[in-house]
């Protein structure tokens, strides 16, 4: 399947991507003429796509980095869940789309699903938690070559960029000095050590010791620890991960199996220090990121994607300066919108001029919010699938530059 090449008038878009290979004849699809300015450098277009499988409804936004910006829309905590409307709402965003897939469900008995995010998130240069394991993701099956830490960012240097970001962290006390593995993430790499913050709300920690390296439905470590250090002192301890609010001036560590062990080393009163960041695998540090995974890298799209599932979409594309990202919904189990595979979604993503492109959560999460002139709230202009907005664990917003 290839797609044509876009008609451009003084540098923006005037014709939509055209499928061909699953067009249908004499039926070529077409952007709407009338593409709003949101904002400087803020662009919406709605589409229309018919395809072999039938209509698609789709809708873009584009923006320009010089002129506005990327943040994350979340809901205040990391392991907690809102609808796109409101946390754009309540940010104040110019546009917005659903993020990152999450910990929607759970086959561990007596212990909730959590929300949180499946991969690691920055928002407005703190970082809020790091991916959970591979095997312990939600969502479809990863391209090989990817991962959960995979990301959408923008760099402190204000460009875009896919990127991969990991944890660099330790405790220490004394002459012990304990890796850190995890922040903030409802799964945790057997024998590791998580970090839990007041970011992370009052949903339970045990969930990350539940599931495995290969199986998220694996049963819960019967090896776990949890200490609690409030200013840098040693106040608690227990053989079984808790729940509720962390305040401020404290942090819960919590181990299993090998990582219980050496927490189990650490007394109250003792002296710990808790030291940890996200970075790059490589570029500058990122002031923003959402999880999900590649589909596309340096203008071409990554091996192994589905052909043949067709669903709501939600996906991420970067210029190849880093300067421009399409943020695109595509509608899905309807009459009017019978959704995309991925792989169509990489190729529409790059025919707007996307040289690296991202998968976010799809289904009955996929929705785009737009803030008309003036609008005291956004209005949502896609279909959820689900009938309204789902709440999801975050969010890509779009805001004037300061």
């Amino acid at each position: 399947m290839t797609i044509s090449p876009l008609l451009r008038r003084g540098g923006s878009l005037a014709a939509a991507a055209v499928l061909a290979g699953c067009l249908l004849p004499a039926a070529p699809a077409t952007a709407s003429e009338d593409g709003t300015t949101v904002a400087e450098g803020v662009e919406y277009r709605s589409l229309t796509l018919d395809t072999a499988h039938g209509r698609v409804l789709g809708h873009l936004v584009t923006v320009d980095l010089r002129q506005a910006r990327l943040d994350l829309l979340h809901p205040g905590r990391v392991a907690a869940r809102d609808e796109v409307p409101d946390m754009a709402d309540a940010a104040g965003a110019l546009a917005g789309v659903n993020g990152d897939f999450f910990n929607i469900s759970s086959t561990h008995p007596g212990i909730p699903a959590t929300g949180a995010a499946v991969g690691p998130a920055v928002a407005a240069g703190e970082d809020l938690k790091t991916a959970a394991p591979d095997a312990q993701r939600f969502g479809p099956a990863l391209p090989p070559t990817t991962s959960t830490r995979d990301v959408l960012g923008v760099g402190v240097n204000g460009k875009a960029r896919l990127a991969e970001l990991d944890i660099a962290g330790r405790v220490i006390s004394g002459e012990d000095v304990f890796d850190i593995e995890g922040y903030n993430t409802y799964a945790l790499a057997e024998n590791g050590i998580a970090v839990f913050t007041s970011e992370w709300g009052s949903a339970n920690r045990v969930r990350a010791t539940c599931g495995s390296d290969t199986s998220r439905k694996a049963p819960c470590s019967d090896e776990t620890e949890e200490v609690v250090v409030r200013d840098g002192i040693v106040v608690g301890e227990h053989d079984r991960p808790g729940e509720g609010l962390i305040a401020d001036d404290t942090v819960v560590l919590v181990g299993r199996e090998d990582g219980a062990d050496e927490l189990e080393r650490l007394d109250p009163g003792d002296r710990v220090r808790v030291k940890y960041r996200l970075v790059p695998a490589e570029g500058p540090p990122l002031s923003f990121a959402v999880g999900g995974f590649p589909i596309a890298r340096e203008g071409a799209d990554l091996p192994g994607l589905d052909t043949k599932a067709l669903a709501p979409r939600t996906a991420a594309g970067v210029s190849a300066d880093g300067r421009t990202v399409w943020l695109v919904v595509v509608d899905g189990r309807s009459d009017d919108s019978v959704g995309m595979t991925v792989a169509e979604l990489a190729e529409l993503m790059r025919s707007f001029g996307a040289t690296d492109v991202i998968n976010l959560d799809g289904g009955g999460s996929s929705t785009m919010v737009l803030r008309e002139h003036g609008a005291g709230s956004v209005t949502v202009v896609n279909d959820p699938s689900d009938g309204r907005p789902r709440a999801v664990a975050n969010g890509v917003g779009v805001f004037p530059r300061r």
